[in-house]
């Protein structure tokens, strides 16, 4: 890992353990939400992560901001599949739980990330 790195960004290690864990349970999805439910779910957690890195190394603030808030909607997006696998039985009771740990602790680290930038830019803007 070099040292200056989206890599170093906790929001995007969580994120990325989310997506490792979305790929690792919709393998056993049935075969018929291949192009469905598992695409859709994979292309949303790997959409959080992927935001987190780009909006990394954006200049801006109002740049940066955009990104993780695209990561956000995605963020959010995966939790509405996340409880749609679970009623559609799916995933069983212990797969639910460790995504929903998974969606919330990165969820409060974006939302803490994103609430620095404005604190910044609020800041910057006072001068």
């Amino acid at each position: 890992m070099s040292t200056y790195s989206f890599e170093n960004v906790v929001a995007w290690q969580k994120a990325h353990d989310f997506v490792l864990s979305v790929y690792r349970v919709t393998k056993h999805f049935p075969a018929d939400e291949k192009f469905c439910l598992v695409s859709q779910f994979r292309r949303a957690a790997v959409s959080i992560e992927a935001n987190i890195a780009e909006g990394y190394k954006k200049l801006g603030h109002n740049d940066k901001l955009r990104f993780y808030n695209i990561a956000q909607g995605s963020l959010e997006e995966c939790r509405d599949y996340h409880i749609l696998s679970r009623d559609l039985e799916y995933i069983d009771d212990s797969e639910f739980e460790e995504l929903h740990i998974k969606i919330e602790e990165t969820s409060k680290l974006l939302n803490s990330y994103c609430r620095g930038i404005i604190s910044k830019t609020a800041i910057t803007d006072d001068f």
